[in-house]
């Protein structure tokens, strides 16, 4: 009766031993391991099409998918450096005594009439300038200084173009575009409409945007960006109150999607 005691006895405490190593063991460490890893690897899985399915609120497209601001209507007017070098065009305006080349765009908001005021108009002005009385020199005089204002106006020309200006005056003549752009004919420079402020601010993110990219350890500029994708969501937001025609005749313009307004706005 004994030995068969002490047989059982023996025999628990190996079983028990057996069950501690078990527990303990590098084979059970790397079981539970695996579970973490492939759990934690669902969960990413989880977060990365949940990401893929939510609208990128900065440029209003979904992550990885097609961006449809070089076709919209604002980033076929702005002007961009890569754009200003690569068109040459320039207007030449034939005047009795020479030609004036005009580059196509200009600084400091000239254009219309203030150009043909400065390129056509002001250079015989300023060569009849003090010719009251008619003589046999006047006509000669005033051939010369019809010359040297040419001459004038093309280095005038030359020097107002939007080549010699800084990211400020880029900026200053894209925004003029946007106004003149998402303004009517009847409210001609209406800077208080929805579309005109909101076009602003586009441009104003998209050029953050680029920055950021370059510069990641900017956070002012980050925080700033934040800031100006909410002010662009809340204005859309009013314009969809009060219009919904305009609304969602002003997101493809814009390069947007109803999704970078609408909702929950993670940037």
């Amino acid at each position: 009766m004994y030995r068969v005691l002490a047989g059982q006895a023996t025999q628990r405490s190996v079983v028990s031993t057996a069950r501690v190593q078990l527990h303990t063991s590098a084979v059970c460490l790397a079981q539970r391991k695996k579970v973490k890893e492939s759990k934690s690897a669902v969960r990413e899985e989880r977060k990365r099409a949940k990401d893929a399915a939510r609208l990128y609120a900065v440029v209003g497209v979904p992550r990885g998918g097609q961006d449809k601001w070089p076709q919209c209507d604002l980033a076929k007017a702005v002007i961009t450096q890569d754009k200003l070098y690569s068109e040459d065009a320039s207007e030449s305006l034939t005047l009795p005594e020479g030609a004036v080349n005009v580059p196509s765009t200009l600084n400091y908001g000239i254009s219309g009439d203030s150009k043909r005021m400065l390129f056509e108009v002001l250079p015989v002005l300023s060569a009849e300038r003090g010719r009251v009385h008619f003589s046999a020199d006047t006509v000669r005089e005033t051939e010369e200084a019809m010359k040297h204002e040419v001459e004038k106006a093309n280095m005038f020309a030359r020097l107002v173009s939007l080549r010699n200006a800084n990211a400020k005056g880029i900026a200053y003549e894209n925004c003029r575009r946007c106004i003149e752009l998402f303004s009517t004919p009847e409210t001609a420079n209406d800077t208080g409409r929805p579309e005109v402020q909101a076009a602003i601010l586009t441009l104003k993110i998209r050029n953050l945007w680029e920055h950021l990219l370059k510069f990641r350890m900017d956070v002012d500029n980050r925080r700033a960006l934040r800031r100006m994708v909410h002010q662009r969501a809340k204005v859309l937001k009013y314009l969809k109150r009060k219009d919904l025609d305009r609304y969602e005749a002003i997101l493809p313009r814009l390069g947007l999607e109803p999704g970078s307004v609408e909702g929950e706005l993670v940037v």
